[in-house]
């Protein structure tokens, strides 16, 4: 008796449409902003787990201009802390192209460091981290890796 409830339960019409809903709402798309200058608005994401390389490097550190698509592999160190990135970005990015606006990555333990942070809040650039389990929102870097 029980499976012939189960059945008329999930093919009646009705049922369905008042069956309470255990999912939280979903929130508004925001489509990123389209960037009006070059290296304003940027991408960034790591390629780790690499062979080494004579000079013991093993992860690439990939930047990529929204505007141009035009990127930077910066060969890095995996133990490489967040300070160390800070100096290897001001060096490669900063002093070429400025400070950019924002930053779009994702939810790397680097990215989301206080002290990668406070770094970023310091030069004025906002952090857009992505969603966990979609690396959709950080597509300009995954497509270039």
């Amino acid at each position: 008796m029980k499976r012939d409830i189960v059945k008329y339960v999930e093919k009646c019409l009705t049922c369905a449409q008042v069956k309470a809903k255990h999912q939280k709402p979903y929130g508004k798309l925001q489509p990123l902003e389209i960037p009006m200058w070059k290296w304003e608005h940027i991408t960034m994401d790591l390629i780790t787990k690499l062979p080494n390389t004579r000079n013991g490097y093993d992860t690439i550190w990939v930047i990529v201009d929204r505007l141009s698509k035009s990127a930077h592999f910066i060969p890095i160190k995996e133990t490489y802390s967040s300070k160390k990135m800070s100096e290897i970005y001001v060096k490669e990015v900063v002093a070429r192209h400025g400070v950019p606006l924002t930053i779009v990555s994702d939810r790397g333990t680097r990215f989301t460091s206080p002290f990668w942070k406070n770094f970023q809040e310091e030069l004025g650039t906002k952090i857009l981290l992505s969603m966990t389990y979609h690396p959709q929102t950080d597509g300009q870097s995954e497509r270039t890796i």
